[in-house]
C-alpha cells in the first residue's frame, strides 16, 4: 500500500485557512483499500481520501466476547459503516486514539446504529470540545466561513460541522487518564496515554496478537505537526519502541513491522535534528525521505517538501515561544 495524495488531488486556498490548522489536512488521496485480516480476529479498515473529501483515518477491529472493540472510527459514514459491517454489525465499543476529527467523527453515526455503545478516549477530547476547545473554535469558524464558501468547498466543511454540532455524541463515555492494562470485551489491551500530537494520544497494544494501533503518534507521508510537541513525541515514540509488538497500524499510511517502525522512529528524529540545527527545510525534507522512501508513492514523495515546508515554518523552525505551544498543556 501506498500513501500520499495522487495527482488529481488539489487543496483550495480558501480551505486551508480553516482546515490545515486544524490537522485535517488532505493528505491521503484515492479510494481507501479492502478490509485487511491482520490476525485472527483482527481486521484493519484502513482509510483514505477521496477527491473532494476529507481524510479518514485507518480503524482497527478486535474480536471481543460479544462483539468487537473498533479503534478509531473515522470521519464519513462510509467509512464508519464499512467498518460496521466488517464487524457483522457488531461493533459493542469504540476506543479513540486523540480527537481529530478524521479518527473520531464516526462516534455519532454509530451510537446511532447502536444504542448503548460504549466509549473509551483520553481527557484531551472533552477539553478539545468545550466551550473554547480547538474543536469548538474550528466549528465557530466553520459557520462563519461556510455562507461565503464555494459550493464545492462549502459541503467538504459541512460534514465537519455536522459532526461537531452533534458534540455530546463525540465524547467517551470512559476517559482513559494514565497508562494502564485494560480488559475490554474480554480482550487484553495495554494503552498508553502521551502529550505528543494532540495533547491526549492513546496508543493501544493488543496482546493476543501482538498488534499496535498508534493513532497519530505514526503516519505517512510525514509526520502531523499541526498540534504537537516534537519534544514529547520524540519521547513517547521510545517507549513505543520498547512494546513487543509484531505489527504497527498508524494513524495514516500502511501497516508497519517492528523493524519498519524503527526505521520510521530514526526518519523522525533525523528530520528533528534538522530542524534544530537549523537547517533549511528542503535539506531536512529530503533526509526525511531517505527513511520513508519504501511507503512513499510518486504523488506522496513530490509532498514531502511542501508539507515539512509548512510545519518548518509554523512550528519547527519558528520563534520559541511559538514552537513550544502545544508543550503546555492542561
Amino acid at each position: 500500500m501506498t500513501t500520499g495524495r495522487g495527482a488529481g488531488c488539489r487543496q483550495h486556498a480558501a480551505m486551508r485557512l480553516l482546515i490545515t490548522p486544524l490537522l485535517t489536512l488532505l493528505l491521503v488521496c484515492g479510494a481507501a483499500q479492502a478490509q485487511q485480516t491482520l490476525a485472527p480476529g483482527v481486521t484493519l479498515l484502513p482509510g483514505g481520501y477521496e477527491a473532494g473529501h476529507q481524510p479518514d483515518g485507518n480503524s482497527l477491529l478486535l474480536k471481543g466476547e460479544g462483539g468487537w472493540l473498533l479503534i478509531d472510527s473515522g470521519r464519513h459514514q462510509a467509512h464508519t459503516a464499512a467498518a460496521l459491517a466488517a464487524a457483522g454489525g457488531d461493533v459493542r465499543a469504540v476506543l479513540n486514539t486523540h480527537w481529530h476529527l478524521d479518527h473520531l467523527g464516526g462516534n455519532a453515526w454509530l451510537r446511532s446504529q447502536r444504542p448503548g455503545l460504549q466509549v473509551w478516549a483520553s481527557p484531551a477530547v472533552a477539553r478539545a470540545l468545550a466551550p473554547d476547545g480547538w474543536l469548538d473554535r474550528y466549528r465557530r469558524q466553520l459557520v462563519e466561513a461556510i455562507p461565503s464558501a464555494p459550493a464545492e468547498q462549502a459541503a467538504v466543511m459541512r460534514v465537519d460541522l455536522d459532526l461537531l454540532n452533534q458534540a455530546d455524541a463525540l465524547r467517551p463515555d470512559h476517559e482513559i487518564k494514565a497508562a494502564s492494562a485494560l480488559t475490554l470485551l474480554g480482550r487484553r489491551l495495554q494503552v498508553g496515554v502521551e502529550t505528543a500530537v494532540s495533547g491526549g494520544d492513546l496508543w493501544v497494544l493488543d496482546s493476543a496478537s501482538g498488534t499496535l494501533a498508534a493513532g497519530d503518534l505514526v503516519t505517512l507521508p510525514v509526520p502531523f505537526f499541526d498540534t504537537a510537541c516534537p519534544p514529547a513525541w520524540r519521547e513517547a515514540l521510545a517507549r513505543l519502541s520498547a512494546q513487543p509488538f509484531a505489527r504497527l497500524v498508524p494513524g495514516h499510511g500502511p501497516v508497519l513491522s517492528h523493524a519498519d517502525f524503527e526505521r520510521w522512529r530514526t526518519g523522525f528524529n533525523a528530520l528533528l535534528d534538522c530542524a534544530d540545527q537549523g537547517l533549511h527545510p528542503a535539506a531536512c525534507a529530503a533526509v526525511w525521505r531517505s527513511h520513508v522512501e519504501p511507503w512513499l508513492d510518486d504523488a506522496g514523495g513530490a509532498r514531502v517538501d511542501g508539507m515539512l515546508g509548512y510545519y518548518f515554518k509554523t512550528l519547527l523552525q519558528a520563534p520559541p515561544e511559538h514552537r513550544e505551544r502545544f508543550c503546555r498543556r492542561p
